[in-house]
């Protein structure tokens, strides 16, 4: 019997060195690098693409076009692990401080699976606590691909982050991934003191795939009289058969593109697009919206996914949510992963986790004074 070949998640040298390029031309003005790539500013819809984005995506280009999950997933999970790592750590960048990081495990759906506390520094009192679910398309990405993401948020956020490894599609299809990550809702809610965070702050996250699931579990844990204390939404895919301008503009040559979202939505559902309607799949379809906690929604000006984020930060709002929203000029899809090599990617970082700080202190002190 075969063996499948084992395929490596380390960056080649080729990868490191394209990383390390790059986070040198972090510093080099905007103007400059288009120069060097021969190429005007890229204006759509009005906005101007940050020039530092523009010569990445030039880069891009010069590699053979694949889908993000092809030519397999298990492939596609090791070059995601490649590009991303190329871009970080083993660009040279130091990762960003916390008080602590600790490897757990917590319930799932009838399993245990990995998660990663990061403590913030401020311990001086109880700090909320974000359960963070990661994005890639239900098929991709990790604890380690969205490490440096949950630093940024711990440490500018001053909270506790629990970062979870759901199972991934198309091994685990849906439901899965939702029942895992309300499961690990659940166990976070229940630990949260011993994580040493306060019970009374616990909100959900993630970014892309992610912040659909972060807005399932919301709901779902307030349908089980649970409410949460937020949600931080980042670049969300909040309705699957959502048609629009956003997708059309931005459908190729701004890294999500309308045939990988195609690809994920089928490994997802099994091919089964009446799920598309299932409120679990697309959550502005819920009837429960103004079950939502306090929600800070980010988009990014240059994303397939921005016109949906911000409907439903709409709906939230018309539903009466507290919701701030927030479109970060500029920026793509997969913004928190350039954090090294753009830097108006990690001042929106930074200005993310600030703003959904403001907005749970701001909610408890309304909650004081009422």
């Amino acid at each position: 019997m075969s063996e499948t070949p084992a395929v490596s998640t380390m960056p080649s040298v080729g990868e490191r060195i394209e990383g390390r390029v790059a986070r040198a031309l972090s510093v080099v003005p905007g103007a400059w690098l288009l120069r060097l790539i021969g190429e005007a500013p890229c204006t759509v819809d009005g906005q101007r693409l940050d020039p530092h984005v523009q010569f990445i995506l030039a880069a891009r280009r010069r590699k053979p076009p694949a889908l993000m999950c092809g030519p397999t997933p298990v492939e596609a999970r090791a070059r995601n692990r490649r590009e991303i790592g190329a871009v970080s750590t083993a660009a040279g960048a130091t990762p960003t401080s916390v008080a602590r990081v600790v490897d757990r495990v917590v319930d799932g759906s009838g399993v245990t699976l990995p998660a990663r506390h990061y403590a913030p520094h401020d311990a001086r009192t109880a700090q909320p606590l974000l359960v963070f679910f990661h994005g890639g398309g239900f098929v991709l990405c990790d604890l380690e691909t969205h490490d440096e993401p949950c630093r940024l948020l711990a440490h500018y956020g001053n909270m506790h982050v629990l970062s979870i490894a759901y199972r991934l599609a198309p091994e685990h299809p849906f439901p899965t991934p939702v029942d895992d990550c309300c499961a690990a809702l659940r166990w976070a809610i229940a630990h949260a003191a011993e994580l040493g965070a306060d019970p009374t702050r616990v909100c959900t996250g993630g970014d892309s795939a992610g912040g659909n699931l972060a807005a399932v579990a919301a709901v779902m844990a307030a349908r089980e009289g649970t409410p949460l204390a937020g949600q931080l939404l980042i670049y969300p895919a909040t309705d699957s058969r959502a048609v629009t301008p956003s997708k059309t503009l931005f459908a190729d040559g701004f890294v999500l593109t309308a045939d990988d979202m195609a690809a994920f939505t089928a490994l997802y559902l099994q091919g089964d697009m009446t799920l598309q309607l299932d409120p679990r799949v697309s959550p502005s379809r819920s009837p429960d919206l103004d079950r939502s906690p306090p929600t800070v929604v980010v988009t990014a000006a240059f994303d397939p996914l921005r016109d949906e984020g911000e409907a439903y930060a709409s709906a939230l709002a018309a539903a009466g949510v507290p919701v701030r929203s927030r479109r970060v000029a500029g920026l793509v899809h997969g913004f928190m992963h350039m954090t090294t090599v753009v830097p108006s990617a990690r001042a929106a970082m930074i200005d993310m986790a600030r703003m959904f700080r403001a907005l749970l202190d701001d909610t408890r002190a309304h909650s004081d004074d009422a």
